[in-house]
């Protein structure tokens, strides 16, 4: 008998001592005396209350339930005990549990204020919870961060929903946010699948597909059962297979292969935007071979919507936009390109799609005649003299008036066409795009100059004629 208040007055006096220690909020001292009054007094429901209280202010919320459920095993009338285990229920984001909790002490003080505001709170976490249950499922992964940030303040030690979130913030395309929040779960418990998986999907999702499989690998190794690890796992190593046999085969020239392996690759995952930017800029290049160029186009369109700031996309669309005499939209995509990386080469580029710009805006001379800008000067000569003949204003002098005045125009365009570009070094000047209007090649009242050089005055039809055929 003795021995028994000699243990109980050992465990009062470590309780007070634990109390003191509490006050001046040393809760790990604390900690260590409640624990010596425990080991002292097994039996006392008050001990493991306190030790709980403790653990709770060091964030020790999983121990901290086991120490309130064993206080309520010994007293189930310690409404303290109660509120406590409460409270840990609800910091590690178990709601319904919490909810019981506060209903058994509000059974023994209804009119607990504490236990009242508790259970508005648990009834709050539970509404957060169906409202992210429901956002998750219609893939609105925003609304579910919103509604995990709330739970979490009411909630702060649920790994789960910390889970939850960081996985929406990956399939946002958030991933340092996404990766800070699973680093900090798997410091404190590095088995954790979830976290796992989730630190796998922002390296997937990162185009780290090799890294990213080792997680996945990881996680399943923890949870043999992780379906989203098995699934994730399946995918990457899909993806990544389809991905470097599109490459293989452009390397060997086979660029219908590539082009099919591309498409094949991207519907995969359609989840998975930077992979598939670079896929769908990967088959642009593939279509440029097989002069595939609108196709081409469209699929550095939807890279660059999936990342707008993937610099080759806006490159290879440039130059399918040049390669398609598309010059303004060539000139928008180097500005870009430029803005974002001022190289020297991406200077030329601009400068290059600026002047072709600029030439498509002038009258075309070469279409004038009707030849290619590889045309030789026998070709131009005799191009020019089919094209007057035809337009020549005697021959259509039975015409409307309307009619006589587009042929005499056109008649003068020709004239102008082969004046440049029978001219060696005016033509230089107008392929390279150079103003030509102060070079004295047409006098003020629109008659050809060189007309005037030969010291011509007629424009009869059979004048026309016979200096055609120089």
């Amino acid at each position: 008998m003795l021995s028994i208040f000699s243990n109980t007055n050992r465990a009062e006096g470590f309780k007070e001592q634990g109390n003191a220690f509490y006050s001046k909020k040393d809760y790990s001292e604390a900690f260590n005396y409640y624990t010596k009054a425990i080991d002292a007094s097994p039996k006392n429901a008050s001990y493991y209350g306190n030790r709980a209280a403790t653990l709770m202010m060091l964030c020790r919320f999983r121990e901290a339930l086991e120490d309130s459920q064993q206080a309520v095993r010994l007293d189930d009338c310690f409404m303290k005990g109660h509120l406590r285990e409460g409270k840990c229920h609800l910091s590690l984001g178990n709601a319904m549990a919490a909810s019981r909790c506060f209903q058994k002490v509000l059974e023994l003080e209804p009119s607990n204020s504490e236990a009242q505001h508790e259970n508005k709170n648990a009834s709050a976490l539970l509404e957060y919870e169906r409202m992210a249950d429901f956002g998750f499922g219609k893939r609105d992964f925003r609304k579910v961060v919103y509604c995990m940030d709330r739970a979490l303040v009411l909630a702060s030690a649920c790994h789960r929903f910390k889970i939850l979130k960081a996985e929406c913030l990956a399939l946002l395309g958030r991933y340092p946010e996404a990766q800070s929040v699973a680093s900090d779960i798997l410091r404190m418990d590095a088995t954790n699948a979830d976290a796992l998986y989730v630190r796998g999907l922002c390296l997937y999702y990162e185009d780290c597909i090799d890294k990213a499989v080792q997680f996945f690998v990881q996680a399943l190794r923890m949870a043999p059962d992780h379906e989203k690890a098995r699934l994730a796992a399946r995918n990457a190593k899909a993806l990544k297979a389809k991905k470097d046999e599109g490459n293989h085969a452009f390397k060997n020239n086979n660029y219908e292969a590539a082009y099919h392996l591309y498409t094949e690759a991207l519907a995969i995952d359609p989840n998975n935007i930077k992979t598939n930017a670079k896929l769908y800029c990967n088959r642009a290049t593939a279509g440029t071979k097989l002069r595939k160029l609108n196709q081409a186009i469209e699929d550095c369109s939807s890279a660059i919507k999936l990342d707008d700031s993937y610099i080759k996309a806006y490159l290879r669309r440039a130059q399918c936009y040049m390669d398609t005499e598309q010059y303004e939209e060539a000139v928008r995509d180097y500005e870009k390109v430029y803005q974002t990386e001022k190289t020297t080469d991406h200077k030329h580029l601009l400068k290059k799609a600026q002047m072709e710009l600029k030439k498509s805006k002038r009258k075309d001379y070469y279409k004038v005649l009707g030849v290619g800008k590889n045309a030789t000067e026998d070709e131009i000569k005799k191009a020019y003299r089919k094209r007057a003949l035809m337009h020549h204003p005697d021959r259509h002098s039975a015409a409307t008036p309307e009619v006589q005045k587009e042929e005499e125009k056109k008649f003068k365009e020709v004239g102008e066409a082969f004046t440049i570009l029978s001219d060696p070094k005016k033509k230089v000047r107008y392929d390279n795009g150079h103003d030509l209007e102060d070079d004295g090649c047409f006098d003020g009242g629109g008659k050809i100059v060189f007309f005037k050089h030969l010291g011509l005055k007629c424009f009869g039809l059979g004048w026309v004629e016979n200096f055609l055929f120089f």
